[in-house]
């Protein structure tokens, strides 16, 4: 709290620097004073920076931001910047959740995963050892394409509840597909049906109070994460909820890249056509996806909910494994950094094949590295991202990355049908993860996300013929013509791969 009140306090004195050099008819020595007092803050935030021991990049970065933006650079350092790496303000979460973790996973029995072949084995031995969660044998996913298909299945499985549905979103809007689903959240309530409903603050701007309202008088606990109102001060505003998850009764989970929005399903004429993924989950999976909307509950509730509301774990015969699942979060409140270790151990244990579909493509460094050794090595690297981004900078950004894949051999893949908002990543046909988290540093280190790992399983199958379907879709980039783009669109390129560390 004390140094969130300094960084503030430094603020307002630069910002009365300024005022005072370049709008004030005061003397030269005032003036002077205000230049060096304006200079002695921004070397101590430099020094402060360099004191957190970030990689160069991110150091230097953030370095020219405070030094060649006056004012501005140090406010967007102050909350896009400061706290990415060590997450003090979740850092309480971060404890008890970890507690929780260990807690639940010492009543777990370890799993037989010695049916898994080489690459699985290679990727499974890392996720048992670096996630608190389990990799379990009795668990089914279904693969759902697309809005129409999955908000099918989310309402015809809500209408069928018969004890609670717990709902966490970043995005609800007040539309008619968001309409449509609070009118069934408030039929359920009606019945004796519990509902927790929690969305982010900031996604869900375009959710009404007048429909807030309306979920909680007919008895549905609706709260959001992070209120903005609570959040510009203390810098929780720039730390989304970017999960997206439904349980219900304990038995079914869903979970995958789509909001509830009219977008959503291709119904939005500025987006046009809307390619997604989602999943759902029955069995083991659905206790540890529940788990972490538990956890999310009791820390923007304060209620103690946790042992009240255990997923029932429905078990599997051992003749009837179809693989095996591991749900992992990633966010402020685990380990920095988790996901991407994820995504790179996967590519690592690659021996065929690496395919990516992703809205935002800007890896970090390890990343970068794991995809441009394995194309030099020959393995298949196709990566799929959408013709035209919803980000300027983003799109700019992941374009600035082609160049050294394509050099190594990589596929990249130009999604033209719409706007490509899944995060697929396939690895030798025989691994895969969908979830919320893009390839980017927000999801990495901001955003509070979860995915789904799957080895072996039969759901795989379906993600490949449809990726396969999906390129069908797309135009492959090729390298000729990519090195022949114009001065301009090199610039553009350049100039939003500055800010590719705060995307």
């Amino acid at each position: 709290m004390l140094k969130r009140r300094i960084h503030f306090l430094f603020v307002f004195i630069l910002i009365a620097c300024i005022y005072v050099v370049f709008f004030t008819g005061c003397s030269q020595m005032v003036k002077g004073a205000a230049i060096l007092i304006y200079g002695i803050i921004i070397l101590i935030s430099i020094y402060s920076l360099m004191l957190e021991n970030r990689s160069a990049q991110h150091t230097l970065m953030w370095m020219y931001v405070m030094l060649l933006f006056p004012v501005v650079g140090y406010f967007f350092y102050l909350f896009s910047g400061q706290l990415y790496l060590k997450g003090y303000l979740y850092k309480s979460k971060r404890t008890r959740d970890r507690d929780e973790w260990v807690r639940l996973m010492r009543k777990e029995e370890s799993r037989d995963l010695s049916f898994l072949i080489e690459n699985q084995q290679c990727f499974a031995q890392y996720a048992k050892n670096a996630s608190l969660t389990p990799i379990t044998t009795s668990s089914r996913a279904k693969i759902l394409k697309n809005g129409d298909e999955t908000f099918s299945e989310i309402k015809k499985k809500l209408r069928e509840a018969k004890k609670f549905i717990h709902m966490e979103y970043y995005i609800f809007r007040s539309d008619r597909l968001g309409k449509e689903i609070i009118d069934i959240l408030i039929e359920k309530a009606q019945q004796g049906v519990e509902v927790l409903f929690m969305f982010d603050a900031a996604g869900s701007l375009k959710f009404t109070v007048k429909d807030l309202k309306k979920m909680q008088d007919a008895g549905i606990k609706a709260v959001p994460f992070s209120p903005l109102k609570y959040g510009f001060f203390n810098q929780k505003f720039n730390f989304r909820n970017h999960r997206k998850i439904v349980i219900i009764d304990g038995e079914i989970g869903f979970v995958g890249g789509l909001n509830v929005g009219v977008e959503y399903l291709g119904e939005d004429e500025k987006v046009g056509f809307w390619r997604d993924t989602h999943m759902m989950l029955t069995g083991e999976a659905v206790y540890t996806l529940h788990n972490v909307f538990l956890l999310d509950w009791e820390y923007v509730s304060g209620e103690k909910v946790l042992e009240d509301h255990r997923a029932v774990k429905k078990e599997y015969d051992d003749d009837e494994v179809d693989g095996a699942i591991q749900v992992v979060a990633s966010g402020p409140d685990t380990q920095q950094g988790i996901m991407s270790d994820f995504y790179y151990t996967m590519m690592s244990c690659a021996t065929k094949s690496i395919w990516i579909a992703t809205p935002y493509f800007v890896p970090d460094e390890a990343i970068r590295t794991a995809l441009r050794v394995a194309a030099t090595k020959g393995i298949e690297v196709r990566i799929m991202v959408p013709e035209i981004n919803d980000s300027y900078l983003t799109q700019y950004a992941s374009r600035s990355y082609f160049s050294e894949l394509l050099r190594n051999g990589a596929e990249i893949y130009s999604y033209k049908k719409g706007f490509l908002h899944q995060k697929v990543i396939i690895v030798d046909g025989n691994i895969a993860s969908i979830g919320t988290a893009n390839m980017d540093m927000r999801s990495f280190h901001l955003n509070f996300e979860v995915n789904v790992f799957l080895f072996g399983t039969s759901s795989i199958r379906d993600l490949v013929a449809q990726y396969e379907e999906d390129m069908e879709e797309s135009e492959k980039l090729s390298p000729v013509q990519y090195y022949k783009r114009g001065f301009w669109e090199r610039s553009k390129e350049s100039f939003a791969r500055l800010f590719s560390g705060a995307l």
